[in-house]
């Protein structure tokens, strides 16, 4: 597939829709099974990940649809995985003609990003492949070098979290909606970040990662990860992408190259990517992709907007009644 792919044009050159954004979710979602109805019922999903694993070269298909989820969760296989059956998912939206409407805004949650820019026909999907891939083998050795962990904070104030973290040596990794922050860093800083929160009446939920994303801790990966994205073959998106880092529209290939290196190491701005396309006039949000995490974080931090998630055949039923 090359930019300009044929199975993404209806996205760009349908009727606008001012109050859509499309999101693709990120590492996490990954569950055995994904991604299998829409392989046995959709035709464009199916080419798509049949194209897919004859690139990787391994039984790609057979790890998402039968597991184990050990290895489903590696991280050099799940950002993979999920890159493709969230594709799949917009592919099989398109060929039913469930979504007829061209979204103003298009983002994607830290390896979402990557998916998104498939989408809106800025970077040809073999090499986003490639690249999705590179990036979790790069990520994966990262954490295996600078070993790190993760957890949720909920009920505390995010001003009050960062200076937390950075007495105790913890970084914020993803503000993913009011009242929910995710930390990250070394084991004894975040276990310190998650004492002093808990003793402020936070809760924390450990996150089960074999790394400290989007922390200092990725730092291994940020040179042979930036050659990999100065070597991809990126465009100016047809869509504008709400970019992790910063929040705010993206659409020149320069533009996006500099947001793909900066979130390796940064902060996903969730929330205010979320906040920032509402107040643009977003209300109506589809997710495709597998679990349905980024439809939860949008109802909790857009409670009056429509969320859906776009992950098998009967959510395209789904996605139908949006428009009647």
């Amino acid at each position: 597939m090359t930019v300009g792919d044929p199975a993404f044009a209806p996205l760009w050159d349908a009727p606008a829709d001012p109050a859509l954004a499309l999101l693709f979710p990120g590492q996490g979602s990954q569950q055995v099974g994904m991604g299998r109805e829409l392989y046995e019922s959709s035709p464009a999903a199916r080419r798509l990940m049949e194209a897919a694993e004859a690139a990787l070269g391994f039984p790609l298909l057979r790890l998402m649809f039968e597991g184990p989820a050990e290895e489903l969760t590696d991280t050099a296989n799940a950002q993979p995985a999920i890159f493709v059956v969230s594709l799949a998912c917009l592919a099989a939206a398109l060929e039913s003609g469930a979504l007829g409407r061209r979204p103003a805004f298009v983002a994607g949650h830290s390896l979402g990003e990557y998916t998104a820019l498939v989408a809106v026909g800025a970077l040809p999907f073999r090499e986003a492949l490639a690249l999705v891939r590179r990036r979790g083998e790069l990520m994966a050795r990262a954490g295996r070098e600078r070993p790190g962990t993760m957890a949720a904070i909920i009920g505390l104030d995010e001003g009050r979290l960062e200076a937390l973290c950075r007495e105790v040596g913890a970084q914020v990794c993803n503000y993913n909606c009011p009242g929910q922050t995710v930390i990250g860093g070394t084991t004894a800083a975040v276990a310190a970040a998650v004492a002093r929160a808990k003793a402020l009446g936070a809760k924390a939920v450990p996150l089960r990662v074999s790394a400290a994303f989007h922390t200092d801790l990725m730092a291994p990966a940020a040179a042979p990860l930036a050659e990999a994205i100065e070597a991809a073959p990126l465009a100016d998106a047809r869509l504008p992408v709400v970019g992790n880092a910063c929040a705010r529209p993206l659409l020149t290939a320069a533009d996006l190259r500099r947001e793909l290196k900066e979130q390796l190491t940064s902060p996903v701005r969730w929330r205010q990517s979320l906040e920032a396309m509402a107040a643009a006039g977003a209300a109506r949000f589809l997710e495709a992709g597998p679990g349905g995490v980024l439809t939860g974080l949008v109802r909790r931090t857009l409670p009056d907007a429509q969320a859906l998630c776009l992950d098998g055949p009967a959510s395209l039923q789904e996605l139908r009644a949006w428009w009647t």
